[in-house]
């Protein structure tokens, strides 16, 4: 069976691909497409399926930053959606057992209020997915809809731990002392080293540290996954441990997919139900646009975060699950909410993939608001007299920066990704914002860059220069640019790309050392 597991996920993936669409909608056909042919799910991928999404948060929380989800833009929006996507739910199956709908026929107002509730999430898996395939996932909208999903899951614990009436064990209190235990992990990660054992200690963090302690204290496993991020997230290798687990993550969540279309055999009652579903699913989108244009984030803001959670979630089946074994919802209504979550994923596949399109096509008639109505994370970014832009403020970028001041004056900005430590450069008076260079929701956001003259491609990783090199072709800019490169091949490469200079970091800091050397030591060399 494993063998015509595999090849079905690759010939189907691969099609998906070929189609212009994201592989795991090719994995959830595969997965409707056996079991028509009789196969089921078994441990062995549900297991498999549920390691990939405790990783899956677990690298979400490695790239949270808590004071997002304290924002009233995350919490209070994620709450309002909640509940009007809900109440909108259930009058739609009011209605729709008022006209005589069989499925809804003899279903309870507490039965249409689950189901309510359940159809209210989006998957965290699609949107995250989707994000990381765009290269979106710290562009402003992005980081809207992963602070509402994480939301969402907060609230999806509340409702298990109560439906359920498993009261988490005294001991869960135990569980708020591992912030406290962040310089010991800390400590840890630095030990590591960066080979296998860091892949080693992202899972062991991941599945016992958090998921594990949670299980453990009666929460919900997932959460614990993604707390356990988060405690991680500020450590300076959080990026390199999120990488490293990538790979392993994205096999896991292939059979995700795959179990989604495994789960139940389709009926023909489930599948008419499921389609009543997806016609109710554009009023979700509206109500996700209306309460993030609310809180006064631009047309495009608003519009591409609520394209990320246009979908049902894979926890409407875990709430169908679990209703369906304590007798609340039908066999039927599980199939019906397992067809939807996955169809719902191949329509909104090429809504994402088309976002931006979408955006420039709708922004004609959608009101824009005057840039100083505009919300704190989604303000215009003004370069002012800047004439040169630094992007990417580490150790080359931060000297790059001081020489140019001390030779010409304040004539730079730097753009650094890191927020705090953008804050420590300001403080130590230097010109800088914070912003990542290679996503295109920040250079949509800047006004003009009309009095740029050069541009210094400082970031530590060639694909980041590659992608701001492409988003200022984009932005049709028309002075000089200048890169470093770590190796002589990526100087020939950003060469060819346009830059007008490109230097190797290795040959230019050997130079200056040298340089250094004879004008301090002043050797006598016998020539």
């Amino acid at each position: 069976m494993e063998i015509i597991l595999i090849s079905s996920a690759f010939a189907a993936g691969y099609l998906a691909l070929l189609c212009n669409l994201p592989p795991l909608v090719g994995f959830l056909i595969a997965g409707f497409g056996l079991n028509f042919f009789g196969f089921q799910s078994n441990e062995n991928i549900e297991l498999l399926a549920d390691l990939g999404v405790t990783l899956l948060l677990f690298t979400i929380g490695l790239k949270l930053d808590i004071k997002t989800l304290l924002s009233k833009e995350i919490w209070a929006g994620a709450t309002a959606h909640n509940l009007l996507s809900t109440l909108f739910f259930t009058l739609s199956i009011a209605a729709l057992k008022l006209l005589g709908v069989t499925t809804f026929s003899l279903m309870s107002l507490e039965q249409m209020l689950l189901l309510g509730f359940a159809l209210s999430f989006s998957s965290t898996v699609f949107a995250v997915k989707s994000l990381q395939e765009k290269g979106e996932m710290n562009a402003t909208y992005g980081t809207i809809a992963i602070g509402v999903l994480v939301m969402q899951d907060i609230f999806a614990v509340l409702f298990l731990s109560i439906s359920t009436g498993k009261i988490p064990e005294w001991y869960a209190l135990f569980l708020f002392l591992l912030p406290f235990l962040r310089p010991f992990f800390y400590r840890l990660l630095d030990k590591v080293g960066h080979g296998e054992m860091l892949v080693v200690y992202g899972i062991f963090s991941a599945l016992v540290l958090g998921a594990g302690l949670f299980d453990f204290a009666g929460l919900k496993p997932d959460l614990g996954a993604l707390i356990l991020g988060m405690i991680l997230a500020g450590h300076k290798k959080s990026s390199e441990l999120s990488k490293s687990l990538f790979n392993l993550k994205e096999l896991f969540l292939v059979c995700f997919f795959l179990n989604i279309g495994l789960a139940e055999q389709p009926t023909i009652a489930g599948a008419l139900t499921a389609i009543l579903f997806l016609l109710l699913l554009p009023v979700k989108g509206i109500l996700y646009y209306l309460v993030f244009n609310s809180f006064k984030f631009r047309v495009r803001t608003s519009l591409l975060a609520s394209l990320s959670l246009f979908n049902y979630s894979e926890f409407g089946l875990i709430v169908g699950g679990l209703a369906f074994k304590m007798g609340w919802l039908s066999g039927d209504m599980l199939v019906s909410i397992a067809i939807a979550v996955s169809l719902s994923f191949i329509i909104a596949a090429p809504l994402n993939r088309f976002g931006h399109s979408l955006y420039q096509r709708s922004s004609k008639w959608l009101k824009e608001r005057s840039a100083e109505k505009l919300n704190h994370m989604d303000q215009l970014i003004n370069p002012g007299s800047a004439q040169v832009l630094i992007l990417g403020m580490g150790r080359i970028g931060t000297g790059a920066y001081d020489e140019l001041t001390e030779r010409y004056g304040k004539i730079s900005l730097g753009v650094e990704l890191h927020p705090d430590a953008a804050k420590q450069h300001q403080t130590e008076h230097r010109n800088v914002i914070c912003g990542d260079a290679t996503d295109p929701d920040f250079w949509e956001r800047i006004l003009d860059t009309g009095n740029v003259k050069l541009v210094l491609l400082a970031m530590p990783h060639h694909q980041g220069n590659e992608l701001a090199l492409e988003q200022l072709k984009l932005k049709h800019y028309t002075g000089q640019t200048a890169a470093i490169a770590a190796y002589s091949d990526q100087v020939d490469a950003m060469r060819e790309l346009g830059a007008n200079a490109a230097f190797n970091i290795y040959n230019e800091a050997g130079s200056g050392f040298a340089k250094h050397v004879t004008e301090q030591l002043n050797p006598k060399f016998d020539l």
